[in-house]
């Protein structure tokens, strides 16, 4: 998630506990065993046998057109419609869970290659994300190589960095603040669109790195859709509302679109995270191989949850299958439900942890309880 960047005693932590970050971007996972090759021959054996493709399923095609317009008539209700405190904050609620919505299924898909076959069409879409303000290059680089690679090892998954305000890995420093964090974290989740928009992305392009990693600089084409982007969000959030509602008003209903934007992303990243039930490796000590191998490391940083919930898994893109999503990021999620299924069976045969919480309130109380475990001092004295 990344919404405040590491500190400095953060860096002097981890020179302390073995590794450089040149170490830690060399450590390894161990070469695919039978776990990860019999996941392989049970998803292909699920294609063939159902004869349906990867991608490019109707239903995603449809499912888009369908997020797509309920952004088109939230932003033309509060734009055109809205005269009320009422109606605007109704407005302002559908907006951002609309926005939400195509970022969980439409962008997030295309980003990973995982909506069409054709690259045209993920490309296309995944320009969906600028649209809704945040760069599509960054993200990608945020994303699918730094957390796919390394999810929930503090200092190289820039996902689970919410320093120095928050600590939600073991091997984060502790302040005095964090037996705190589990009420004031929200308003931080609140605020990651915001600072995503505004903040983040232009840091991140101007440096060259997203937290600790280094990225590519954008040049030529990449640069000017990080740049067109931008002005074509802040055209559509801010300029063309102010030729029909003052300004100030403008502003309100931004402040309160984005951080229902914010706090529904955070949350659903969070929930398959940062609980109790997620391990969080650390790197190797002086800069060796991690001891499992890739997908056994995906398994058991992940947890499922409200598998069960036909509504939340239609919005939430299949985010909530997250297990599904990082072993096959570039299948459709359509078809997460029937895969959670397989894996779970595979995770059984070779004694793997497979951890799915039953609805959405088992998993906010975990997460909770997880940020409380992490605020205290007892936290660090049992590492």
């Amino acid at each position: 998630m990344g919404i405040l960047p590491v500190g400095p005693k953060a860096h002097h932590r981890r020179r302390e506990s073995g590794w450089t970050l040149a170490q830690a971007t060399k450590a390894k996972f161990p070469e695919a065993g039978p776990f990860h090759q019999a996941l392989k021959t049970q998803v292909d054996q699920y294609f063939k046998d159902s004869g349906r493709p990867a991608r490019d399923l109707p239903g995603m095609y449809a499912k888009t057109a369908a997020l797509l317009g309920w952004f088109a008539a939230s932003y033309a209700f509060l734009v055109f419609v809205a005269d009320g405190v009422g109606s605007a904050l109704l407005g302002c609620v559908s907006l951002g869970l609309a926005m939400a919505g195509i970022g969980f299924s439409v962008q997030h898909d295309a980003n990973h290659g995982g909506y069409s076959e054709r690259r045209s069409i993920n490309r296309l879409l995944a320009l969906t994300l600028d649209v809704l303000g945040a760069s599509s290059y960054v993200w990608s680089w945020k994303h699918n190589i730094f957390h796919h690679s390394h999810p929930n090892v503090a200092g190289l998954d820039a996902d689970i960095n919410i320093q120095p305000f928050c600590r939600v890995a073991p091997s984060q420093p502790l302040r005095r603040a964090h037996r705190f964090q589990h009420l004031y974290i929200w308003m931080l989740y609140g605020l990651l669109a915001v600072k995503w928009q505004f903040v983040d992305d232009f840091k991140d392009v101007l440096s060259g790195r997203v937290g600790l990693q280094k990225m590519p600089r954008p040049t030529g084409r990449k640069l000017a859709e990080v740049l067109i982007g931008k002005l074509f969000f802040f055209s559509w959030a801010l300029v063309l509302p102010a030729f029909f509602h003052p300004v100030w008003k403008v502003l309100l209903c931004h402040a309160l679109t984005s951080f229902i934007l914010g706090l529904t992303l955070a949350s659903v990243f969070q929930l398959a995270h940062c609980v109790e039930e997620a391990d969080f490796p650390e790197v190797p000590e002086g800069g060796g191989d991690f001891a499992r191998e890739w997908a056994v490391h995906q398994v058991e940083t992940t947890v499922d949850f409200a598998r069960g919930n036909r509504l939340l898994c239609w919005y939430l893109g299949g985010l909530n299958f997250q297990v599904v999503h990082h072993l096959f990021p570039r299948v459709c999620h359509l078809h997460y439900p029937a895969l959670s299924r397989i894996i779970e069976k595979t995770c059984l045969e070779h004694g793997v942890r497979y951890r799915a919480q039953d609805n959405v309130r088992t998993a906010l109380g975990s997460h909770v309880r997880w940020l409380k475990r992490m605020g205290r001092p007892l936290a660090v004295e049992a590492m």
